[in-house]
Parts: C-alpha cells; structure tokens; sequence
C-alpha cells in the first residue's frame, strides 16, 4: 500500500517532476508483486484466501483514492496534498513498524527478534530519502522519512546497547539416535535387542 501510495504521488499528473519516486516505487511494486505471487502459489489454503481478501480490500481503497484524487482535485497542489497526506500516513506507519520489535527487544535485554541488517537498511533509506526530500523541498517525502532516520537509529542504539546481552545460541548439531533391532532365535524362543 505504502509502495502503491507513492508511485501515485510520484505520477506527473499528481506531483510533477519526481521521476526517482516515481522510478524506485515502480521497481519496488513489481518486486513486492513478484514476492506476494510467489507467497500466495505456496500459501496454505485458508492463508491464500486471507491475503487475497487483503489485497481486495487494498485494491479498492487505492482505486478509491484514484478516482477520489483524480475527479475531487484539479490541481496539481491539491492533489499533492491530499496524496501528500496519505503518504506521510502510510510512511510512517511502515517505519514505525519495528516499534513493536524493540519493546520486546528491551523486556528480553535480547536483540534476538531484530535483525541488524534490517535496522542498518531501515536507518540509511529514512535518510537517503529524508536528503533527497530537503534538496526538493518536499515535506510529504520528508516527515515520513525523517521519522524512519529517528526510528531507524534508535533501532541501532538498541542493538548495539543489547549485543552483549543476547544469549548466543551454539551452533552444535544434535544427530537423531537411530536404534536398530536384532532378533535373536534360539528353537521355540525369539528374543529383540535394541542396539
């Protein structure tokens, strides 16, 4: 939704001269489209149904937003704000996402449910894109986007912070005990043995 909300705003019918939004959310919708195709082939059934249920409902808020967008404001400043607004919404809710993770992250003293890498990423796109927002003077690209820099590096601290803390789990292998059976006759009697 978010993906889909920006390569709206992105459109020079909405917002003019924004290529690189336009640009990079077009490739992340067809990646993130690939990945959902890919999920719902190998899904179970009750779970394919849920998230076709779920895209049907995304699909006809966006088409909402279309139409609402397109037929209620006709110029290009106020269909960047309506968008605009929508945007800073869903951005924010998409970084502020991993706020669940780092309280867990503080009762356990653990960052085992926090990837580094995913902070690190989450960190360096809030502030690529916060910088590219300041040189356009963009506010829609920036709130969103500046709140992902702050919630990204908080993410970091807390990593750093609880590294040490986290329990290291060992890398031994346990191997299966396999027991096999020998049966041993002697005339009228049968006797099994476990080795």
């Amino acid at each position: 939704m978010n993906c889909l909300l920006w390569f709206f705003y992105g459109l020079p019918i909405v917002h003019p001269n924004s290529t690189l939004v336009l640009t990079i959310n077009g490739i992340g919708l067809v990646i993130e489209g690939a990945y959902i195709i890919i999920f719902i082939i190998y899904a179970a059934k009750n779970t394919r149904w849920k998230m076709l249920g779920v895209l049907a409902i995304e699909a006809a808020f966006m088409a909402a937003v279309v139409a609402g967008v397109l037929v209620g404001a006709h110029t290009h400043e106020k269909r960047s704000m309506i968008v605009g607004i929508l945007c800073v919404i869903f951005g924010s809710i998409m970084y502020a996402s991993p706020l669940t993770i780092m309280g867990k992250v503080i009762r356990t003293k653990s960052v085992e449910y926090m990837p580094f890498f995913l902070s690190l990423v989450n960190f360096l796109n809030g502030l690529c894109w916060t910088g590219y927002a300041l040189i356009k003077f963009d506010i829609y690209i920036t709130i969103p986007n500046a709140l992902g820099t702050i919630f990204g590096l908080i993410q970091l601290i807390l990593y750093f912070y609880y590294y040490k803390s986290t329990p290291k789990k060992g890398k031994n292998v346990e191997l299966p005990t396999v027991l096999t059976k020998n049966t041993v006759t002697s005339g009228n009697v049968s006797v099994t043995v476990d080795k």
